[in-house]
């Protein structure tokens, strides 16, 4: 199964004068929620689909406490969550509260099995759907 991309046209934000280029933007193909993940997950294993909805639960759940209590979450094969900090800087370490922390994030770092498989998808325009 392919990965869906438009031809988008845009200028450069930092330079108005230069020319716009051309760009593959990826396409969604649509938002997938948690109940149908949970359908999907039933569908490759032994759980009914309200046990595999309740499994999805769960682990949002669990790997959002493990990132509030610090730590790094690692689920196999698809790879590792953790909370980063956009913060200040000031001169002295005296200065360094948690005040001067401006921003939490939870960034994916996807396992080098993922990668590589996503390296390898097919890409295909979304024009080329309507002919």
């Amino acid at each position: 199964m392919p990965i869906f991309y438009n031809k988008i046209e845009r200028g450069n934000p930092s330079d108005t004068s230069a020319p716009k280029k051309w760009y593959p933007v990826l396409k969604s193909t649509g938002l997938v929620k948690e109940k149908e993940v949970a359908k999907l997950l039933a569908e490759e294993t032994t759980l009914n689909p309200k046990e595999a909805e309740m499994a999805v639960s769960q682990l949002l759940k669990v790997v959002t406490n493990l990132l509030l209590n610090g730590s790094t979450v690692q689920l196999g094969e698809l790879g590792s969550f953790r909370v980063t900090a956009q913060a200040e800087g000031v001169a002295t370490e005296a200065e360094v509260t948690a005040a001067k922390v401006k921003k939490l994030r939870v960034r994916f770092t996807e396992s080098a099995s993922l990668k590589q498989t996503i390296e390898k998808a097919t890409l295909k325009d979304v024009a080329s759907l309507s002919k």
